[in-house]
């Protein structure tokens, strides 16, 4: 995949913390239930920390008691990239912004309750959340919290 937003490792690490390079340049988890957003229930847009591309829409986003951020679509198909995960001795689905290639967090098919049935369970440090009235106009259907 093209990405719109390319960097060197070195700009990078520059431009974020620490602990925003370890999740988003090398694939790192933060802690479950630690998260800022975890409880963020405003109306508003959910963007890659890294580069500011929308991803989520609080639409989307629900309680699934995972302990990250948890939404069931993408604000847009071509918001996110999906690639196979092997690490850990598992097999689960990556989610990376696909405007910069930054790791974002897993997709599991275990959400029944929601419109997809999928839990895009996310990282916190990941995401910035930018509040509006409007930011939710256009996203399907909403199971609401977060």
């Amino acid at each position: 995949m093209t990405r719109k937003v390319v960097k060197s490792e070195d700009e990078w690490r520059r431009e974020l913390t620490p602990m925003e390079y370890q999740v988003l340049r090398q694939a790192g988890t933060e802690r479950p239930g630690t998260g800022e957003l975890l409880h963020e229930e405003r109306e508003g847009i959910y963007r890659c920390r890294a580069c500011g591309a929308e991803l989520f829409r609080s639409t989307t986003k629900f309680d699934s008691h995972c302990g990250w951020p948890s939404f069931y679509a993408p604000s847009d198909s071509d918001a996110v990239e999906l690639i196979e995960d092997r690490s850990l001795g598992m097999r689960r689905v990556e989610v990376l912004c696909a405007a910069c290639g930054s790791h974002l967090g897993h997709v599991f098919p275990d959400a029944p309750q929601t419109p997809t049935g999928d839990r895009y369970c996310m990282n916190s440090v990941s995401l910035t959340f930018e509040e509006g009235d409007d930011a939710g106009a256009g996203a399907a259907g909403g199971a609401g919290e977060g």
